[in-house]
């Protein structure tokens, strides 16, 4: 599953905002994110949802670890493998110029549950996914177009 933005800000610029996941907060409803910024190889993220999630209730937990982050340069990739309790597989968010002043994101999630066949588990959070990150990339333009007009 995957979905791409061309955004009006440079490479750069929205590598910052899409792979530092403290900002996923804003863009996930429900959802209480743990990170410590930017992603680099080795840290670890906790995104707990659900309805009390922002008020520090329990929640579903989405463990992951940075695996790829790649440096400056004409595409980039930062890859955040899940871990579990519930969720297994990956994402992936690849940034790449498209301009002085503009790139193209590309967020690409191959995620499953555990303890079910994966076929049957990416059938199951397919859907949800698939909404989640359209979602995401369409409130991460707005945020970096109210950026430009700043």
């Amino acid at each position: 599953m995957s979905s791409t933005r061309v955004l009006p800000v440079s490479a750069d610029e929205a590598w910052d905002l899409v792979t530092d996941s403290r900002n996923h907060a804003r863009w996930i409803p429900l959802t209480r994110v743990e990170a410590s910024g930017p992603a680099q190889v080795g840290d670890r993220v906790r995104a707990v949802s659900g309805p009390g999630a922002t008020r520090g209730w329990p929640g579903l937990v989405d463990a992951m670890i940075v695996t790829r982050a790649d440096p400056p340069g004409p595409t980039r990739v930062a890859l955040f493998v899940k871990q579990g309790p519930v969720l297994l597989g990956e994402a992936r968010i690849t940034v790449m110029a498209a301009g002085p002043h503009s790139s193209r994101v590309t967020w690409d999630e191959d995620v499953y549950l555990a303890h079910v066949p994966r076929r049957i588990g990416r059938a199951l959070v397919g859907p949800v996914l698939r909404a989640m990150v359209s979602r995401v990339l369409t409130l991460v333009a707005r945020e970096a177009a109210q950026r430009n007009d700043a």
